[in-house]
């Protein structure tokens, strides 16, 4: 793999990386190796394997929509807890002929999907929305990979599937891999046979690190989608093999819910921050139009001259978020079934307006901040990101999920995947929260044929003269859009290199509960009383906040970071 050298502040950078560099309040980031900077094309994302296939198809000749269909089968294998085809998820594509588009490949409600299915006898929310078959979504990953490759794809569709099958065939498993096998996810498996027998080889215990991991189930039905493209998975032994473990386990999903599924290209959110435009997901997704509302409520402060996360800043990002997340939760749902006031929420006017609601001395409590358009109109975490730029400067970003880690834990027996289990990400009771604490109104209740509100956010973010400056995307439930947002202030805002604006401690605050959490040692003890000076409730949350895959444009040179959270490779060339 070819490097190039570094600028000054990069180098300063990876040798802070070295020995772990520090942060204000003293958090320190782990020790990795440096970034990888190129000047031709990359790849990054959570897996090794998965990176390295997809700079395999940069390299012998295909574009960035071609290694991001081969990083997407890639993932589905090796990181089977959060890459999928059993799943769904969103893509954004930049052309370096500036054209730019947005795939929702997101899972749909079954079509005998109720509204309160998900409610036992008294009306109280029951975890059948979580595990078990019932949890599942129709998945759209299958479709939303050919309908990316059909528009914009230059290698062969089985070429581009061919190294995931090599995979399932056996791969060695990592560190990374076996770090998602924590005692309560081996429990979890362990209630459904077929993910035992898949995940769980070793007498109910996963594989060790450096066994070979074999799956002749999945890499036969990856054959079938090499062969047969998305009618490989969605009719035919796939189809007939889904339907069949829903009868066995409970669930609802058809022949004719698989045989009607579609990915839908949509037009991106777009907007404009620190001089930059920033693209990004529209509904089904929440995540461009929230970032959106907060960029045009924090375009009017310098939060620069303030300082990285002082309590003026932080004061300033959770004012911001109350409000985007308040509107998120009432107003946004599938766009085929509700009327979203996308041009109002997204308008420079009304983040004015809310701005303007703003105080700098005191926090305002979620209590009394409402949706700001009025009454919305009736209808009529795990994750993961890979960011790919080729040799021609097309952008592409991907975010993907089966919610949960694992899913629903439910493996389709005899095709050896996962299925998702997306159901939860509906407003099961309006007005209850969802596993990630979200309460979300009527406008995303469950419905059939109905695509569930999503907090994935694949952004792309475009310098002044229009070129791709930035890819970056994360898991993290109901973080995503707060790191996502992060990750592009830490470089507009604060300067931040790849390495700084991936590994920076993060913040977060939903609305609802009304509380601004911070990662372990992210904050020091003077800016956390100066926030509750403020009137905040601040929370130590522990574990970590997002996995963001980022590449960032620095004097022409591409430089890549994966997060150090979790883990993953940036590759180039």
């Amino acid at each position: 793999m070819r490097r190039i050298l570094a600028s000054a502040a990069l180098a300063l950078a990876a040798a802070a990386c070295a020995t772990g560099g520090l942060f204000p309040g003293g958090w320190r980031y782990p020790a990795r190796t440096a970034p990888v900077v190129t000047s031709r094309a990359m790849v990054v994302s959570t897996d090794d394997f998965a990176s390295q296939v997809g700079v395999d198809v940069l390299r012998a000749g295909g574009n960035a929509v071609d290694a991001a269909v081969a990083v997407q089968f890639a993932l589905a294998v090796v990181n089977p807890a959060a890459g999928n085809i059993g799943g769904g998820g969103f893509m954004v594509v930049r052309l370096a002929n500036s054209t730019a588009a947005a795939l929702d490949f997101r899972e749909k409600a079954p079509l005998v999907a109720t509204h309160d299915m998900y409610l036992d006898a008294d009306g109280n929310l029951t975890d059948r929305r979580l595990v078990g078959h019932l949890a599942s979504g129709v998945p759209g990953s299958v479709w939303g990979m050919w309908a990316a490759h059909q528009r914009y794809g230059v290698i062969p569709w089985a070429t581009l599937v061919e190294p995931a099958i090599e995979l399932a065939e056996g791969f060695e498993v990592t560190q990374r891999f076996y770090n998602w096998m924590e005692e309560g996810t081996v429990r979890a498996l362990s209630a459904f046979p077929a993910s035992a027998a898949q995940f769980l080889p070793r007498s109910g215990q996963p594989p060790a690190i450096g066994e070979t991991l074999r799956q002749p189930d999945l890499a036969a039905t990856l054959r079938l989608i090499r062969d047969q493209g998305p009618d490989g998975f969605y009719r035919g032994r796939t189809a007939d093999l889904i339907v069949a473990e829903m009868r066995r386990g409970g669930g609802i999903i058809t022949h004719e819910d698989l045989a009607t599924y579609q990915a839908v290209w949509r037009d991106p959110v777009t907007f404009r921050y620190r001089g930059h435009t920033v693209v990004s997901m529209p509904p089904s997704s929440s995540g461009g139009a929230s970032m959106a509302e907060m960029a045009n409520i924090l375009e009017r402060y310098d939060l620069r001259s303030m300082g990285w996360h002082s309590p003026t800043s932080i004061h300033l990002y959770a004012e911001a978020w109350k409000r985007a997340y308040a509107d998120r939760n009432y107003y946004l749902g599938d766009p085929d079934f509700v009327d979203v006031p996308l041009e109002r929420l997204t308008s420079p006017a009304y983040g004015a307006e809310l701005a303007a609601s703003i105080s700098l001395t005191a926090a305002t409590p979620s209590s009394t901040i409402r949706p700001g358009l009025g009454e919305a109109r009736p209808e009529g975490p795990n994750t993961t990101h890979y960011s790919i730029v080729d040799e021609m400067g097309n952008a592409v970003a991907v975010t993907t999920t089966l919610n949960s880690w694992y899913g629903s834990k439910v493996t389709v027996a005899g095709a050896g995947f996962l299925l998702n289990n997306e159901m939860d990400d509906f407003s099961a009771r309006p007005g209850t929260p969802n596993q990630y604490g979200l309460v979300q109104g009527e406008n995303n209740a469950v419905g059939p044929a109905k695509r569930m509100l999503s907090a994935m956010t694949p952004t792309i973010v475009l310098a002044p003269d229009g070129s791709v400056r930035m890819v970056t995307g994360t898991p993290g439930g109901s973080t995503i859009i707060t790191t996502v947002f992060q990750t592009i202030s830490n470089v507009l805002d604060f300067d931040m290199n790849v390495v700084e604006a991936v590994s920076a401690p993060r913040v977060h605050h939903q609305h609802l509960p009304d509380e601004i959490y911070y990662e372990v040692d992210g904050l020091d003890a003077a800016t956390v009383r100066a926030l509750e000076g403020l009137g905040h409730t601040v929370v130590e949350r522990s574990g970590i906040s997002g996995d963001v895959q980022m590449i960032l444009v620095e004097n022409g040179l591409l430089t890549g970071w994966s997060d150090p959270r979790r883990g993953g490779r940036a590759i180039g060339y």
